[in-house]
């Protein structure tokens, strides 16, 4: 916990290539037993992609299993939840999976956050306390910050195959995936590398090419923006 944030950020955003690894940072930042990395639902489908511990694990796996709990909430609403005192709060929430935590665990507190890029949501970052513990404001704007550049982890390695089938090799394509990262780029005031990632993740969304969206974005046809639920697509 002595490490500075921006220490710790930046040693995150090193980490993409080992996404097994990515629920330690949070353990290590925040005052939390364990957590998990986990993708939820149709888009990239149901699993857990790194756990600190088995509780964690087997926190994923009932989420999964019964369609309710922190993770799902998470994702739907695009926000994070926050159950502070889950062991007696939990079953008015989640009934089912509160009732199976009692059965074979020892969680007292329960977060989670959104991981989800422009309009593709994923799945969620959860945390759990084995002690009753609250998360500061500064530690869960800590812990959206650091989910965010987890989702682009995710993101990434969920399109590798995508962007390999979809390369453009003509001059003509790279120039206006350029042009169109640019755009974005100042529509968002993001970097190059994540404006370039909304552009797959838009098409990896709608099942177009690559090529498609960064013409729709030059021609001014697609447009992103910020919005109260996240970034946004449309024309």
């Amino acid at each position: 916990m002595s490490e500075s944030f921006d220490d710790a950020l930046s040693d995150l955003e090193r980490s993409g290539r080992q996404l097994d690894a990515l629920s330690v940072f949070f353990v290590d930042r925040f005052p939390v037993t364990g957590a998990a990395v986990s993708t939820v639902g149709d888009v990239l489908g149901s699993e857990t992609i790194s756990a600190s511990d088995d509780v964690a694990a087997r926190l994923d796996e009932l989420q999964f299993d019964l369609g309710e709990g922190p993770c799902w909430e998470a994702m739907r609403t695009s926000a994070a939840v926050l159950e502070p005192d889950f062991r007696h709060r939990g079953v008015s929430r989640w009934p089912a999976f509160a009732s199976a935590v009692e059965d074979g665990a020892e969680v007292a507190s329960m977060f989670a956050f959104p991981l989800s890029v422009g309009e593709i949501k994923m799945g969620a970052v959860d945390l759990y306390s084995t002690a009753p513990v609250a998360l500061t404001p500064s530690e869960c704007t800590q812990a959206r910050a650091m989910a965010d550049v987890v989702s682009r982890h995710v993101l990434r390695d969920a399109l590798s195959d995508f962007a390999d089938n979809d390369a453009q090799t003509g001059i003509y394509s790279r120039r206006t995936v350029h042009q169109a990262t640019g755009i974005v780029l100042a529509q968002l005031d993001i970097g190059p590398d994540d404006a370039l990632l909304m552009l797959q993740a838009r098409a990896f969304s709608t099942g177009q090419r690559v090529m498609e969206v960064a013409q729709a974005v030059v021609d001014g046809t697609l447009r992103f923006s910020r919005t109260s639920g996240g970034i946004e697509a449309g024309s």
